[in-house]
C-alpha cells in the first residue's frame, strides 16, 4: 500500500512539473492550456504520456527553409509586396482591387505569390476528380509529384499505384509522399513495385520505433498532385474507394477539389518540394524543369497558402478570418468539422449580427464522435447570433470551402477547426475571381437542397445525453 502511495506521489509531482511547463514555457493560448491541465490532473501518468505525444510545440523549428540557391523566390516576394502597396498591379478582375490587403496578408504571412494567369476547374465528385488525375498521370512526360494524407490499399489506391508504376518504368520521375498517421493501415509493401522501377517514396514524420511516434499529433494533411510542373490538383479528396462513395458507412462522398493550370502550379510545386526534401532527405533543388514557363493567359487570381505547427502564424486561419471580416453580403462555409477558435467564432457572430448572410454546412453523421459533438456545441452558440447552420444528408460532407460576396473563395485541405489551424500541415488555394466564386456559391446553394437546417427550436429539443456529450467535447476541443 505504501508503495502505491509513493508511486501516486511521484506521478503527482510529475503532473505539477508538466503543468508548470504548459503554463510558463509552451505559451499556448488559454483554452489549450486549461484543456491540457485538465488532462494532466484527471488522468495522472497517462496524461503525462499523452502530453509527450500530443502536446509538443513545433513553432520554434524551421522545417522548410528555402536554400540560398532559391533566393529568387524571396526577391519575387519583395517585388510583389512593393507592387501591392504602391498599387502597381493591374487586376484582370477589377473587383479584386478591394482585396489587395488580403493578398498582402498572405504574401507576408505565408510567402504566397499572387498570380492571375490560372485556369481553375472545380470537381465535386470522386469519379470525375480521379479520372482527371489519372488522365494527367498517364500523359506525364517528365515528373509526377504527389503528397496525400490517406492512401488506401483498395481498388482506387491500386489503380493510382499501377499508373505511377507504368510512368516510372517509362523513365518519368515519380515521387510520392504520404503521412504515416493517415496511412497507418497501409501495408509497408504497398509501394515496393513502384520503388523497383525507380519511383521514390517518402513518409512524413515516420515512427522512430514500431508503433511509437512522438510526432503523432502533427499530420501532413495536404493533398497535392503536380504533373510536369504544368498542372496541379488540390482539395479534399484522399486516395481510396470511400472517396468514390463506395463506403457502406458514409455512402456518397461530397468533397471539393481543384485542377489548376497556370503560375499557381509553381507555388504548389514549391510546397511539394519543401515537404519532400524534409521527409526524404533527398538534396533536391528547385531545378528549372520543375518550374517550366507558363503560357500567358488572363485567368483566375490565385494564392497558394500553406500553414503548419512549425510556423509562428496560423496562415490559413488568418485567411479565413480576413475573408469573414471582409464580407459585406454573404459568407458560405463547408466544413466536416466545426471547432473554431475564439477569433473565428466571434468573427462569424459579428458578421451575422451586422446583417451578413452567414451559412455553415456540416455533415449529419460523425466520423470522429468527439469532434462531431464539439461541432454541435459551436452550432448552438452561432445560432444565437443568427448564423444559419445545415447538416448535409446525402452522404458525408468532407469539403473545405469558404466563399464571400461572390468574389473570393478558398478551397483546400484545412477544416474550420483548431486542429487544422494549429496542428496539421495544410494547404489552401485562395481564389480571387467573381466567376469562380459564383460557381462555388451555386454549388453550395444546390447542396442546401440535400440538407436539414438546424433551427433554434430543433437545437433546443436535443436530449440531456447529447447536451452532456457536447459539454465534454467542447472542453476537450482545443486538443482534439
Amino acid at each position: 500500500m505504501e508503495r502505491l502511495f509513493e508511486i501516486f506521489r511521484i506521478l503527482s509531482y510529475i503532473n505539477i512539473l508538466f503543468a508548470l511547463a504548459v503554463i510558463f514555457f509552451e505559451r499556448k493560448n488559454a483554452s489549450t492550456t486549461w484543456a491540457w491541465l485538465m488532462v494532466l490532473v484527471l488522468i495522472p501518468g497517462i496524461g503525462f504520456v499523452l502530453y509527450l505525444l500530443l502536446g509538443q510545440n513545433l513553432s520554434r523549428e524551421k522545417i522548410f527553409d528555402l536554400k540560398a540557391e532559391e533566393d529568387r523566390f524571396h526577391k519575387e516576394l519583395l517585388s510583389q509586396g512593393k507592387q501591392l502597396t504602391e498599387n502597381h498591379i493591374d487586376f484582370h478582375d477589377k473587383e479584386m482591387v478591394k482585396y489587395k490587403d488580403m493578398m498582402y496578408l498572405h504574401l507576408n504571412n505565408s510567402q504566397a505569390i499572387f498570380t492571375q494567369d490560372n485556369n481553375v476547374k472545380i470537381y465535386t465528385h470522386g469519379d470525375s476528380t480521379f479520372d482527371s488525375i489519372l488522365h494527367s498521370i498517364e500523359n506525364a512526360q517528365d515528373h509526377i509529384h504527389m503528397v496525400y494524407y490517406i492512401v488506401k490499399n483498395d481498388t482506387l489506391g491500386n489503380k493510382i499505384l499501377n499508373a505511377l508504376i507504368k510512368k516510372a518504368s517509362e523513365g518519368v520521375e515519380v515521387r510520392f509522399l504520404y503521412d504515416e498517421m493517415g496511412c497507418r493501415k497501409l501495408p509497408k509493401r504497398f509501394f515496393n513495385d513502384l520503388k523497383k522501377v525507380g519511383g521514390k517514396v517518402a513518409i512524413f514524420f515516420p515512427s522512430v520505433l514500431p508503433h511509437v511516434n512522438i510526432r503523432i499529433n502533427f499530420r501532413n494533411h495536404r493533398k497535392i498532385a503536380v504533373i510536369d510542373g504544368k498542372e496541379a490538383f488540390i482539395g479534399g479528396f484522399n486516395i481510396g474507394d470511400e472517396y468514390l462513395g463506395k463506403s457502406k458507412k458514409f455512402g456518397y462522398w461530397r468533397d471539393t477539389h481543384l485542377k489548376i493550370v497556370g503560375s499557381a502550379v509553381d507555388s504548389l510545386q514549391q510546397r511539394f518540394l519543401l515537404d519532400w526534401r524534409h521527409a526524404s532527405n533527398e538534396k533536391i533543388t528547385f531545378d528549372k524543369k520543375y518550374f517550366p514557363s507558363k503560357p500567358l493567359y488572363k485567368g483566375v487570381g490565385t494564392q497558394i497558402v500553406s500553414s503548419g505547427p512549425d510556423s509562428e502564424w496560423e496562415q490559413i486561419k488568418n485567411g479565413y478570418l480576413k475573408m469573414i471580416q471582409s464580407a459585406k453580403k454573404n459568407v458560405y462555409i463547408h466544413s466536416p468539422y466545426l471547432v473554431p477558435d475564439d477569433s473565428i467564432t466571434e468573427a462569424l457572430k459579428i458578421a451575422s449580427l451586422s446583417g451578413v448572410d452567414v451559412r455553415i454546412m456540416i455533415p449529419n453523421k460523425p466520423d470522429h464522435p468527439f469532434v462531431y459533438w464539439a461541432s454541435l456545441s459551436y452550432v448552438g452558440e452561432l445560432l444565437k447570433a443568427g448564423v444559419k447552420c445545415y447538416t448535409y444528408n446525402k452522404g458525408f460532407l468532407h469539403s473545405k470551402m469558404v466563399v464571400i460576396d461572390s468574389n473570393v473563395a478558398s478551397v483546400g485541405t484545412a477544416n474550420m477547426d483548431v486542429r487544422s489551424f494549429k496542428l496539421n500541415f495544410e494547404v489552401n488555394a485562395f481564389l480571387y475571381d467573381s466567376t469562380i466564386a459564383q460557381e462555388l456559391e451555386k454549388i453550395f446553394e444546390q447542396d442546401i437542397l440535400n440538407c436539414t437546417e438546424i433551427t433554434k427550436e430543433f437545437y433546443e429539443k436535443r436530449s440531456h445525453i447529447i447536451k452532456f456529450k457536447e459539454s465534454i467535447s467542447r472542453l476537450l476541443s482545443p486538443v482534439l
